[in-house]
C-alpha cells in the first residue's frame, strides 16, 4: 500500500514516513497542498495523511480539490480540536480526523482501519450492481448515478449509501454507523453521520428535503427505503 504523508513540518513527515515504511507501507511526501493534489492525480496512492494548516493550499481545499477527481481515504491532521472544524473538515471529503499532537500507534491504527475497510469493501463489492428508483451504485467500480448522471461521493459517502442500499428497512442508529462506516477506533463527534447523512440526500435524492429513499426513523437512525 502506498500512503501519502503531507505536512509542511519536515521533521513530523521524516518521523511519520519512518514509522509506516517500518510497518511495511511504501510511503511518499509532499510539503504543502498543491505538491499533495498533484502526487495523487500522477500517483497510484492508496491513502492520504494530510495536515490541515499548511502553505500555497491548505488541507481543507487540497482535500476539496482532490475530491473532484478520487475517492482516496484522506486522514486530516491538525492542532486544532473544536468539533466545528472536525465537521467542516467531513464536509470537504476527509474521511478521518487526528488531533496533533497525536501518538503514532493511534496514527498507525487509524490507517490501518481505513485501508482493511477498504480492502473488505473490494471483496464485498463484487456483489454487483445495487439499484433503487433513480439511485443506482456500482460498489466493485465505486460509482453512484442518480437519475443516470454520475454523482461524485466522498468514500465515507459512498461506503455509506452502500451499507444502507445492501441493507433495505434496516434502521441504523448514528453509533452503529460510525462503529461500521469510521471503525471502532473513531472518536469524532456523532453529528458525522448528519453531515453525511444530508450530503448524500443532497447528491443522490432528487429532492433532498423531502427524501424518498434515504430515510430517517425519528429517535432511532437512518435506514434506506426500497
Amino acid at each position: 500500500m502506498r500512503v501519502l504523508v503531507v505536512d509542511d513540518e519536515k521533521l513530523l513527515v521524516k518521523g511519520i514516513k519512518f514509522n509506516l515504511e517500518n510497518d511495511g507501507y511504501e510511503v511518499e511526501t509532499a510539503y504543502d497542498g498543491v505538491e499533495a493534489v498533484e502526487k495523487v492525480r500522477s500517483q497510484n496512492i492508496d491513502l492520504v495523511i494530510m495536515d490541515l494548516m499548511m502553505p500555497k493550499m491548505n488541507g481543507l481545499d487540497a482535500c476539496m480539490e482532490i475530491r473532484t477527481f478520487s475517492k482516496v481515504p484522506i486522514i486530516m491532521l491538525t492542532a486544532r480540536s473544536e468539533d466545528t472544524d472536525k465537521i467542516i473538515g467531513f464536509e470537504y471529503g476527509a474521511d478521518d480526523y487526528v488531533t496533533k499532537p497525536f501518538n503514532i500507534l493511534e496514527l498507525k491504527a487509524r490507517v490501518r482501519a481505513l485501508l482493511r475497510r477498504r480492502g473488505v469493501r473490494d471483496e464485498e463489492s463484487k456483489g454487483g450492481i445495487l439499484e433503487s428508483g433513480t439511485i443506482r451504485i456500482d460498489p466493485e467500480c465505486r460509482v453512484a448515478y442518480r437519475d443516470g448522471q454520475e454523482v461524485e461521493l466522498t468514500a465515507k459517502e459512498f461506503d455509506l449509501v452502500e451499507l444502507l442500499m445492501r441493507n433495505p428497512g434496516k434502521v441504523y442508529s448514528r453509533e452503529n454507523l460510525l462503529k461500521l462506516i469510521w471503525g471502532a477506533e473513531y472518536q469524532g463527534d456523532i453529528r458525522t453521520v448528519d453531515v453525511h447523512i444530508r450530503r448524500l440526500r443532497e447528491k443522490m435524492e432528487m429532492e433532498p428535503a423531502s427524501p424518498k429513499k434515504i430515510m430517517t426513523k425519528w429517535g432511532v437512525g437512518y435506514y434506506f427505503k426500497d
